[in-house]
């Protein structure tokens, strides 16, 4: 399965294989002293780096490695 990306550098749509997908969390306190967590997966395509930010339903079902 592809997972598609937008590649900033070249401002074109790629498509990367799952099996070189990690998923990623991050995790911030916000000013009202909440937490706000995204999930996001990270690639790397012909040395560009490659984040695309995904709802926790897709984070979770996807079987990736963590970054």
């Amino acid at each position: 399965m592809d997972i598609e990306f937008y590649d900033v550098k070249n401002r074109q749509k790629v498509k990367v294989p799952s099996s070189q997908v990690k998923k990623t969390k991050y995790t911030r306190k916000t000013k009202s002293g909440s937490i706000q967590t995204r999930y996001a997966l990270k690639a790397e395509l012909n040395g560009v780096r490659l984040t695309k930010f995904v709802s926790q339903e897709m984070w979770d079902s996807l079987d990736a490695p963590m970054a």
